[in-house]
């Protein structure tokens, strides 16, 4: 995916297109409600199997995904789009009920952005999803960015590279990969980056931090073996 989109408020002249898909219709008409019609062009989806056929032909910037469906589940869903290069990057904010916390852990370890438990606010949810794509096509202005070894990062631009080839990150994965850069050499405990990166820990393990450590040294290619880990602690970047 491209960043399209400036701004919240549109400066392009197009709308972000949201994906929600909940098999209850009331969570959808819930959330439609509070999305601003003005800023936002919403789609709805009540099945995985409808959800994929729908990311594929309206190719929306965002997706609101619950967990527990009939047939495809959320999670099966989420792990097939980051499995395939085409939608790898599109931001996902999965929705999980309370009491499955393993279903929160698997969707961050399969790649979500983030994630919010039912019930919920659904003023906190538009939060986190104004949030999301703020991150992921807001406005930036000059460029900064840094070349370490064979790998240069844009921050202004969102783009990774390795030897000038592009390498294309999760929003996740290109958060952990610039708190590693903001201070090479010094350790990141697995506590802070859960605190740093999730912003808000609770149902999300270590595990998931070495999940997508993993997932982005894999995508680095020979770049990722800058990514050290110091056993029992955490990671950090080679000086």
């Amino acid at each position: 995916m491209t960043n399209r989109f400036k701004s919240n408020a549109d400066i392009l002249g197009k709308k972000h297109t949201i994906l929600i898909v909940d098999d209850d219709p009331d969570i959808v008409r819930l959330i439609k409600a509070y999305l601003d019609v003005k800023v936002y062009k919403v789609l709805e989806a009540s099945d995985g199997e409808s959800a994929m056929r729908m990311v594929a032909t309206k190719n929306p910037d965002l997706m609101v995904l619950d967990v527990n469906m009939p047939g495809l589940s959320g999670l099966e869903v989420c792990r097939n789009l980051r499995a395939d290069k085409k939608t790898q990057n599109l931001p996902i904010i999965i929705l999980s009920a309370r009491k499955d916390d393993i279903d929160r852990i698997l969707g961050l370890e399969f790649g979500a952005d983030d994630y919010v438990t039912k019930p919920f606010n659904v003023q906190e949810l538009v939060l986190r999803i104004n949030s999301v794509l703020k991150r992921v096509y807001g406005e930036k202005s000059a460029s900064d960015a840094i070349v370490y070894g064979d790998l240069s990062v844009d921050f202004a631009r969102h783009e990774v590279k390795v030897k000038n080839k592009p390498i294309q990150l999760t929003l996740t994965e290109f958060k952990l990969l610039a708190c590693l850069l903001e201070n090479p050499g010094q350790v990141q405990s697995r506590d802070y980056l859960l605190e740093h990166i999730w912003e808000h820990g609770e149902g999300v393990y270590s595990r998931t931090v070495d999940t997508h450590i993993q997932r982005l040294r894999n995508k680095l290619n020979k770049a990722g073996q800058y990514i050290e880990t110091v056993r029992g602690i955490g990671y950090r970047l080679q000086e």
